[in-house]
């Protein structure tokens, strides 16, 4: 293979995040990247990015960008830590646009912050590619879980697939968020599914059932035959209703308010207030 994957798992948000190096010439792409937070003392640090970090420094590689498969609600983006140590640029899907316009209405945010993408360095349209060394990356929008999702295809052999899907054992994202569409989230999975069977899928997170290890690389093949909510011959009025009483049941996650509004603005914090501290704001009775 002319690639090589790297995968990094953060405990507390259950999130994977991958470091994709062309061996050729030792570039290499990051893909959703975690920055911790402490939510009873508000404090964040950089123990996993630092992870991340200390592999790309001992294999040498040099980063070019951050990808984002979309703007995460159960993690902060730890892009600008790397960005700022690695010199890499930060990419998301373009309809992080109607993301960003549906929480700042939410979180009343400031006038000054711009719900058009400029936070971010490159917003991808379906089908855009990247090239990094003789790596072709092609994005696809796969909206459902968010209007922005995307999955990173890679030499079309292999999907970072962010929250779209999971291990088959888990099944499929939720779809209850602002903007979030089960319906929506069928058709792209339909559109995933259709890839070459052995295409490796990489997810984003894993909720593993007792007794198994968290895991991070499945199959469309696997998934075609064995994931427990579109699996076999499944239709979409079925999927839509399981999708639905399941979300109906689910809580908020616990990191939803303080990652949305760091992760529309790239992993930035929201800007300092007078007295020279950031704060993050908590809607009462509305989500």
């Amino acid at each position: 293979m002319s690639y090589q994957v790297q995968a990094f798992l953060d405990n507390d948000s259950e999130t994977f995040s991958y470091v994709v190096t062309d061996n050729a010439s030792k570039h290499a792409v990051i893909i959703d990247p975690v920055l911790d937070f402490d939510y009873k003392s508000g404090r964040t640090s950089t123990g996993s990015a630092e992870k991340i970090l200390a592999f790309i420094q001992k294999q040498n590689l040099s980063v070019e960008w951050i990808l984002e498969t979309h703007a995460h609600a159960d993690h902060l983006s730890a892009a600008p830590f790397l960005r700022k140590k690695l010199g890499a640029k930060v990419a998301i899907g373009a309809q992080i646009t109607e993301v960003q316009a549906i929480f700042k209405e939410v979180f009343n945010l400031e006038k000054e912050f711009l719900p058009n993408g400029s936070q971010f360095d490159r917003l991808f349209a379906d089908g855009d590619t990247l090239q990094v060394g003789s790596m072709t990356i092609r994005a696809m929008h796969l909206p459902g879980h968010t209007p922005a999702d995307l999955a990173y295809i890679i030499n079309e052999q292999a999907a970072f697939v962010g929250d779209t899907i999971f291990m088959p054992d888990v099944g499929t994202a939720r779809c209850d968020f602002p903007g979030g569409s089960a319906e929506t989230l069928f058709d792209s999975i339909q559109q995933l599914l259709a890839l070459p069977e052995q295409t490796e899928i990489y997810i984003c997170h894993d909720y593993p059932p007792a007794g198994r290890q968290h895991e991070y690389l499945t199959s469309v093949k696997q998934q075609k035959q064995h994931n427990i909510h579109v699996g076999g011959a499944v239709s979409k009025a079925d999927f839509v209703k399981r999708r639905q009483t399941r979300d109906a049941t689910l809580a908020m996650p616990r990191l939803i308010l303080p990652s949305v509004q760091v992760n529309i603005r790239a992993g930035h914090l929201p800007p300092a207030e007078d007295n020279g501290t950031t704060y993050l704001k908590l809607p009462i009775n509305l989500l």
